[in-house]
């Protein structure tokens, strides 16, 4: 047989069992006391049996009411501490955030977007793979992550994109390479030169190669890397010209490389956060995607 009873209540069973008095109940649970002596009267039709005795000179619990009472009370400790805990999710107190992050960006403008979100939510939990851009789209697609951070996966039927900024290619250079005195490099000079790139299938070398190719033009790469912080070393010493990402700026200069912009033809992609298109996001992670919105477009503003 199962039993119905409601939080409403216990609530008022446990007031009364505490207090045992009607009147003093009412006043914990405000419950007029005709509305209190329903509630227990549908509780104890609900169980089978009476929990409370009631006399003209006092208020005693029947042996089924002492032992109801101790289940009761730690009904309703463990209904609230699950309250109060979703509560706190959906206030962003507690929670925890998997982002899939491509190295680009998680090396560079992820770690002050964290460090503002951090500051805001010092409880929230956060784990961050950074994986190659292919392996971010797999991850999201999963499930093993909510968020993903990369280039735009295109058309797929059961992922979301929402877009953040445009992301050119430019060029990393010695500081004594002949091509630092140009304020933008074509690619018609850049491919007379040694190139260092990233190794195939990387999805950023093969759309170099494919925009390229639409424009008449051959990559030939003379230098190959797996991380772009190998790319960006290699050129900075002056093995070649690197080929990058304008997000990775920073990262190259903090390697010693000189960055020039890309031009005719100008490369980009898409960069933007990438989800389930039929999974709901936590609260957490929903509070870490405005975050990402809000901080990449006050930085596009500055």
């Amino acid at each position: 047989m199962k039993t119905h009873f409601t939080v409403k209540q216990l609530r008022a069973f446990v007031a009364v069992a505490k207090t045992r008095s009607f009147t003093e109940a009412c006043e914990q649970v405000h419950l007029s006391q005709p509305a209190l002596s329903i509630a227990i009267k549908n509780l104890e039709e609900s169980l089978g049996g009476k929990l409370l005795v009631r006399t003209t000179r006092a208020l005693r619990l029947t042996p089924e009411g002492e032992g109801f009472y101790k289940t009761a009370m730690r009904l309703l400790t463990d209904w609230d501490d699950a309250f109060e805990e979703v509560q706190s999710r959906f206030s962003l107190y507690r929670g925890k955030i998997s982002i899939s992050c491509m190295p680009s960006f998680a090396s560079n403008q992820l770690p002050a977007i964290l460090l503002d979100f951090r500051k805001k939510h010092p409880d929230i939990n956060i784990a961050v793979q950074d994986v190659i851009a292919e392996d971010v789209v797999e991850m999201v697609r999963s499930g093993r992550v909510e968020i993903g951070i990369s280039f735009d996966p295109g058309d797929a039927e059961d992922l979301l994109f929402q877009p953040l900024f445009e992301d050119d290619f430019i060029a990393a250079l010695s500081a004594q390479h002949p091509l630092t005195h140009c304020a933008e490099i074509t690619w018609a000079q850049v491919i007379t030169e040694e190139i260092i790139a990233l190794q195939r299938p990387s999805s950023l070398r093969l759309q170099i190669e494919r925009e390229l190719y639409n424009n008449g033009m051959n990559l030939s790469v003379a230098f190959e890397a797996h991380q772009l912080a190998t790319v960006g070393r290699m050129a900075s010493i002056g093995l070649g010209v690197g080929l990058v990402p304008a997000l990775c700026q920073e990262q190259m200069q903090e390697l010693g490389a000189v960055c020039r912009p890309l031009i005719e033809p100008v490369i980009s992609r898409k960069v933007g956060i990438i989800t389930r298109k039929r999974s709901a996001l936590s609260a957490a992670a929903q509070g870490g995607v405005n975050e990402l919105v809000l901080s990449v477009g006050t930085s596009d503003k500055d």
